[in-house]
């Protein structure tokens, strides 16, 4: 519970929201950048609706100054629906209403609750990565100072988080087996979102889950605007470049539309008057850059976070990569690997390491440099070598 009202605490200051860095680059283009995007977005269309006149209307010559703001408001808050110029008027007042625009006031609650859901999965991250025993914010952050120190206090530094590191990977490990363990182990290698803080594959199971909710976000980010916009969003953006090569601008979109018609109502003691006015949305002009801008967007986001997510699946089920990794960095490290060594370099990343180990000293690096993530795994080589069952 303090886990859940620490992070949720943090929301006083951006430094805190950006959160520690604990993910990679690619997650931070969902849930810091286009979280900032969408909010800055709703700020703009916000002071729009709120400072500007968000809707003019051409009201009656008969109109007094009251009639004019009633109209006005109530056009605003009721809808108003489109129809081009070339076409007729539907006299069916049902046709009317199919084609009513029911977004334009709550676009700057939309694009809220949009900035919320990139956030998700980060907040979800950020409750439930410590529960896996390590301070990966700490570790990172402690690994990215190291560049900044004398080589006295580097050296210090990395080695109380490789004696850090050790302990928490020694206290997570199996020392009883039996059929129930072996079976879960067999899961492990096959699938490391299986099992869980034994096995080694709590805590890059669970980050592997937090890379498709980004992607299932993001993609859930069409679907809703579908709904939202009752029209296709998957497609709005080739639209618009069609219409751009066609006319060589970007032509009024009928999803954004600047001139619209509202109907409404005035009672008079028993008699009803109904009437038909023709109204500017100026707001349409800022809706309509946004959206378009929001669709390049998020596509560059899917492409990213598909990519990603697909790099990070290869690299813990192909339990190889775990070994070529360190191998990678005790090489730098000018360690030399005897014949011998060769065997153990495996078992120092699949049996000391395992894939939570592993996947630690990735998101160490790519938050810090390889010479910082070399003399690391040069320390956590020289512990484990020291080890009487190594």
């Amino acid at each position: 519970m303090s886990q859940v009202w620490g992070v949720f605490g943090s929301f006083s200051t951006f430094s805190r929201l950006t959160s520690a860095a604990n993910d990679d680059w690619v997650d931070r283009m969902s849930h810091i950048y286009s979280s900032v995007v969408l909010v800055l977005f709703a700020i703009v269309v916000t002071t729009g609706q709120l400072v500007g006149d968000p809707i003019h209307c051409w009201c009656p010559a008969q109109f007094t100054g009251a009639y004019v703001a009633y109209t006005k408001w109530i056009c605003w808050i009721s809808n108003t629906y489109y129809i081009p110029m070339s076409d007729t008027i539907p006299v069916n007042i049902n046709e009317r209403e199919d084609r009513q625009l029911t977004y334009y006031q709550w676009v700057p609650l939309i694009l809220l609750f949009q900035a919320l859901l990139f956030k998700a999965p980060n907040l979800l991250w950020r409750i439930l990565h410590g529960t896996s025993g390590v301070n990966l914010d700490k570790l990172c952050e402690l690994a990215e100072k190291t560049q900044y120190g004398s080589p006295d206090d580097r050296k210090k530094t990395i080695e109380h988080i490789a004696y850090f590191m050790d302990r928490w990977l020694d206290s997570n490990r199996i020392y009883h087996c039996n059929f129930v363990v072996k079976t879960r182990q067999k899961f492990a290698k096959i699938c490391c979102c299986f099992c869980g803080k034994r096995e080694g594959t709590y805590l890059s199971g669970l980050y592997l889950t937090i890379k498709v909710l980004y992607l299932v976000n993001i993609i859930g980010q069409f679907f809703m605007l579908n709904s939202f916009l009752s029209t296709d969003f998957g497609i709005y953006g080739f639209q618009v470049m069609q219409h751009f090569n066609e006319y060589g601008a970007f032509k009024e979109s009928p999803l954004f539309p600047r001139v619209t018609l509202c109907d409404f109502s005035i009672r008079q003691m028993t008699n009803l008057q109904r009437f038909t006015v023709q109204c500017v949305l100026p707001i349409n002009l800022f809706n309509e850059k946004i959206f378009i801008f929001l669709w390049f967007w998020f596509v560059f986001v899917a492409v990213l976070a598909s990519a990603n997510m697909i790099s990070w699946l290869y690299y813990m089920i192909y339990r190889r990569n775990n070994a070529a990794y360190v191998k990678k960095y005790l090489k730098l490290s000018a360690t030399p690997l005897i014949n011998n060594d060769k065997k153990q370099y495996r078992n120092f990343a699949d049996n000391y390491l395992r894939n939570d180990g592993v996947f630690v000293l990735r998101v160490i690096g790519k938050n810090s440099t390889d010479l910082v993530l070399t003399d690391l795994v040069k320390q956590l080589w020289k512990i484990f070598k020291e080890k009487p069952t190594s």
